[in-house]
């Protein structure tokens, strides 16, 4: 499997989300009026199998050091393959490469296997943001690549190790 970046107008990127979007207003009654635009300042990528284009994700800044992860989908055929997974990882590489160490994404809670594979991979279910305050069905999740560094007292074991000073382990036989 490769993972590629396409441009927002990539017409399988487009076939993807096309896809995601019947899909979703299949399982949500036709309540979702979502449409797909494509957004220059989005980063989006796709998952490829044997030449075929057969999962897409992307990402877009949301504020100072936040990106949003957006438009997962997988095609139904090659669900169950970690593709999606692969994916989520591939896309929060490159928003913490671009300085967006925290990621937050929306759910409709109609979608049950895409909220546990958010929940196993780390992320967190937050109150809802931005356009999703008020939406009934949205779930929000928000996930931390980096931790802040820990904050030591000052002491003589701190001031030692910041001092040059190099501790040894003492070896065990």
């Amino acid at each position: 499997m490769l993972i590629e970046s396409r441009p927002a107008l990539d017409p399988e990127l487009a076939a993807l989300v096309t896809a995601q979007l019947r899909e979703i207003r299949d399982f949500d009654k036709g309540t979702s009026r979502a449409v797909f635009v494509p957004r220059d300042d989005a980063a989006y990528l796709v998952a490829v199998i044997n030449g075929r284009a057969v999962a897409c994700g992307a990402w877009q800044a949301l504020g100072h050091e936040v990106a949003e992860l957006k438009r997962m989908y997988v095609r139904p055929a090659f669900r169950g393959r970690g593709i999606a997974r692969q994916l989520i990882v591939a896309i929060e590489e490159e928003a913490l490469a671009a300085g967006r160490p925290v990621i937050r994404l929306e759910a409709g809670d109609y979608l049950p296997a895409a909220i546990a594979l958010y929940q196993s991979s780390g992320y967190r279910e937050i109150p809802a943001y931005g356009p999703y305050v008020g939406n009934p069905f949205s779930v929000c999740f928000e996930k931390r690549l980096t931790e802040p560094p820990l904050a030591c007292p000052p002491g003589p074991a701190f001031s030692s190790l910041h001092s040059g000073a190099v501790a040894q382990a003492p070896l065990v036989q």
